[in-house]
């Protein structure tokens, strides 16, 4: 089991400094590093960092961030695509995140269904060809995002299975799913080859994993044991310091009992 380490929350108690939490990273023994925009981050020194120390860049969020439920906003979507495109390729990332966005008051959800397919698969095109597959998230809407439009795990394989296009899939959040109250394996039996890159973190709080009511360690096994080959993103709120915890939460992931 390989772990990305969110560095937009792991490592922020030690320095400001993007390209240092990626050093940090390194020393704790982590196998790729990743984060949220890119267009606030010095892109340069971040790719300094990673040569330096070798790790791997798991992915970032496709900017702009827009609701892709309103077809308006899908050419300027589009075009940052491209950027963003341009700038994983430079890094060596093989993972973009994209969020639908809220859903739209006075807006039917088919009608935003039907644009959000759209859009991906306008996506897609952009995509292919560069070894980078985008994942739409699914994110929950009873703590942390109330007026999302794509809350549901299955709906969200439903309309990635409606693209129909292997560089489209889903970033699956465990701590989403789980706040939803979703069972991993119902709503992600057979359909796991859809899953570009899974995050992390424990439920209340959003805290550190092994510090809440998740069982990530059989659900991690679970998902493992379905096919799914990429690392396990870190996105947790570090309850303190990040590097000394890391030891006991890699092992508490890797606990394949219930």
């Amino acid at each position: 089991m390989k772990f990305s380490a969110c560095i937009e929350w792991l490592f922020a108690d030690a320095t400001d400094d993007v390209a240092e939490r990626i050093r940090l990273a390194h020393v704790a023994g982590l196998d790729a590093v990743e984060f949220w925009l890119w267009t606030n981050k010095d892109i340069p020194a971040v790719k300094a960092a990673l040569d330096e120390t070798g790790l791997l860049l798991t992915g970032f969020v496709a900017e702009p961030m827009v609701a892709l439920t309103d077809a308006a906003n899908h050419a300027a979507f589009l075009e940052g695509l491209e950027r963003s495109i341009t700038t994983a390729r430079w890094l060596g990332a093989r993972a973009l995140i994209a969020q639908a966005g809220h859903d739209i008051p006075g807006l039917s959800r088919s009608d935003q269904r039907a644009a959000l397919v759209d859009c991906l698969g306008a996506a897609a095109d952009r995509l292919a060809g560069t070894g980078i597959r985008l994942g739409v998230e699914p994110l929950n809407t009873h703590i942390d995002h109330p007026d999302y439009y794509l809350a549901s795990t299955s709906e969200a394989l439903d309309i990635v299975e409606a693209v129909a296009r292997p560089e489209i899939g889903i970033t699956y959040d465990h701590y989403h799913s789980y706040v939803m109250g979703e069972r991993i394996e119902d709503v992600l039996e057979g359909r796991v080859h859809h899953v570009v890159h899974a995050h992390v973190a424990d439920h209340p709080g959003r805290n550190d994993p092994g510090t809440g009511e998740i069982d990530l360690g059989p659900r991690l096994a679970w998902l493992y044991a379905q096919g799914y080959a990429g690392p396990v993103g870190l996105e947790y709120r570090p309850i303190g310091a990040t590097a000394p915890a890391l030891p006991l939460i890699r092992a508490r992931l890797a606990a394949p009992r219930r």
